[in-house]
């Protein structure tokens, strides 16, 4: 239990996903004007990383490996089958917020069924990939259950959401400031971003 928190606080405060690794930056910059936006994309990835992490584990342990069903090395095919999982989960979210909230279907737009495309979630399922050789014992970023990828998978999407939301709401106020005219847009956008990345690298002394 101790790893599983300890996995999830890692995830989204030391490996988080925009500020340590700069995935998934395509929708982050374009959907993060606007907090109720953001929010409801940082929830719909959350939520697709939720369910593909895990599958994708399951598929590379007990499909994949040399110990799985067909006891042959197919890791090979790994990256095609994690990039069906994820399109399959994200056309079933698509589905549902389009049923449910039409609204925010339409502010999303093309971004929403971009998130099969979004890099935050492919690369969560091959880190995934890289930790499950780890040590738990030794490491704590080590994923040697199905709960530790849903603990990863969880911390990963709340800090991608925690990170485009936090941007949305400084966007917001930065509609009302007096930007210089040569940085408004994206120029002072990305300074933001760079800042807000210095910042969370405090986390990355925490020996969690």
């Amino acid at each position: 239990m101790e790893h599983f928190f300890s996995l999830l606080v890692r995830s989204i405060f030391v490996d988080n996903m925009i500020f340590a690794f700069f995935l998934g930056m395509c929708s982050y910059l374009a959907v993060s004007k606007n907090v109720k936006t953001a929010i409801g994309l940082g929830v719909a990835v959350t939520f697709v990383l939720v369910i593909t992490v895990p599958v994708d584990y399951l598929l590379q342990t007990k499909v994949l490996s040399e110990n799985g069903i067909f006891h042959q090395d197919l890791t090979y095919l790994a990256f095609i089958l994690f990039i069906a999982v994820i399109a399959g989960i994200t056309q079933l979210v698509e589905m549902v917020v389009e049923k449910f909230s039409p609204s925010l279907y339409a502010a999303l737009g093309i971004f929403l069924p971009l998130i099969a495309v979004n890099c935050a979630i492919m690369g969560a399922s091959l880190f995934m990939q890289q930790r499950i050789s780890m040590n738990p014992a030794t490491s704590t970023q080590a994923i040697g259950s199905i709960w530790d990828s849903i603990s990863y998978a969880l911390g990963s999407g709340i800090g991608w959401m925690f990170a485009i939301v936090s941007l949305a709401a400084i966007r917001e106020k930065m509609a009302y400031t007096d930007v210089p005219k040569p940085l408004q847009g994206l120029g002072i956008t990305f300074i933001t971003v760079g800042l807000m990345a210095m910042a969370f690298m405090c986390f990355s002394g925490l020996k969690l």
